[in-house]
């Protein structure tokens, strides 16, 4: 990235950026039998009385299925947008395989991906909570500071280590321009102790 060489702030390293978990919704736009899908599907879960979802955990890629009635899914677990989709497809697969015939081709968006960072600098988050607005740190309850962003729209966990959870992103791309542009303001302000690392 650009603002590391330029020569204003020498950082140590890029930021390590890991995708923990991908929520996708889909829509297959078609209603479906619950209970006729939990019996032709051995290793589903429903239980009506306690949640009106059908649960469909797959190995490869691990990934929790969430199928309801209505015809929507919400996918969650995997480790990218792309193992996303792939999941939500093989559960369509297993459900025609199983005699439940999916006509229409699903729908699918990505609502949330979840990712930690690391920008191998510390941040003096107190100083951080003092000046930005957009923060909110309540050390007493937990240790890390709350800083929202409004483009990317994302919401940022940031502790006092440099560690990141970035929250809130729909593009994996925004995951990686948020950490950076939430990199280039803490160092912009003088909000990063370099020397303590």
């Amino acid at each position: 990235m650009d603002e590391a060489s330029s020569g204003a702030v020498r950082f140590p390293r890029e930021p390590e950026i890991n995708i923990q978990n991908v929520v996708s919704s889909a829509d297959i736009r078609q209603d479906l039998d619950l209970d006729e899908i939990h019996k032709r599907i051995k290793e589903s879960r429903y239980e009506p009385n306690k949640f009106p979802g059908l649960v469909l955990k797959l190995k490869e890629p691990k990934a929790a299925l969430l199928i309801f009635s209505s015809g929507k899914f919400v996918c969650t677990g995997t480790k990218s947008v792309r193992e996303s989709s792939e999941a939500i497809h093989k559960a369509i697969s297993i459900m025609n395989e199983k005699g439940i015939k999916i006509r229409n081709k699903p729908l699918i968006k990505a609502e949330n991906i979840v990712a930690s960072a690391r920008l191998f600098v510390r941040v003096d988050i107190e100083k951080l909570a003092r000046n930005e607005p957009n923060t909110l740190y309540e050390p007493e309850q937990f240790p890390g500071l709350i800083f929202r962003m409004s483009d990317p729209q994302v919401v940022f966990l940031v502790f006092a280590s440099g560690s990141l959870v970035c929250t809130g992103a729909k593009k994996e791309a925004d995951v990686k321009r948020a950490v950076y542009k939430l990199r280039k303001l803490l160092a912009d302000k003088g909000y990063l102790v370099f020397e303590e690392y």
